[in-house]
């Protein structure tokens, strides 16, 4: 019996890496159907409660869509960005989550391609350690 993909909940940005979701479903590019995402304004924005609340609710992993150096909100949204990986993978230590379980990386609004590689990558990781677990 197969198990079913990791869930993996995408923090994506409305202007720069969303429209590169939204692209992979026109270009019918497939992809864990277990990856779910939610929009904000910048990558800057979330939070590390948001993203230990996802590991709380089940997510095996969780990915930052990043807006690298395109960020309408500020030149050092990246920065700004890994900063909050940073202090999240010290809470998720204190939890006893693996920082793997994290990932950021920089997507940009015509990364259909490159975004549907890192999720099918990111998912088979979460598995393989699941798998390796039991």
């Amino acid at each position: 019996m197969e198990k079913d993909p990791p869930k993996i909940l995408v923090f994506s940005t409305e202007k720069i890496s969303d429209p590169a979701l939204d692209l992979a479903g026109l270009m019918k590019l497939h992809y864990p159907p277990t990856v779910h995402a939610v929009v904000v304004p910048c990558s800057s924005s979330v939070r590390p409660s948001w993203i230990m609340h996802a590991f709380e609710c089940g997510f095996a992993g969780v990915f930052i869509a990043a807006d690298g150096s395109d960020c309408p909100y500020g030149e050092t949204c990246i920065e700004k960005t890994a900063k909050i990986v940073e202090r999240t993978h010290v809470m998720m230590r204190e939890k006893g989550i693996p920082t793997e379980n994290l990932k950021m990386a920089a997507v940009c609004s015509v990364c259909a391609e490159l975004f549907v590689n890192q999720m099918r990558l990111f998912a088979g990781e979460l598995a393989d350690k699941t798998t390796n677990a039991t």
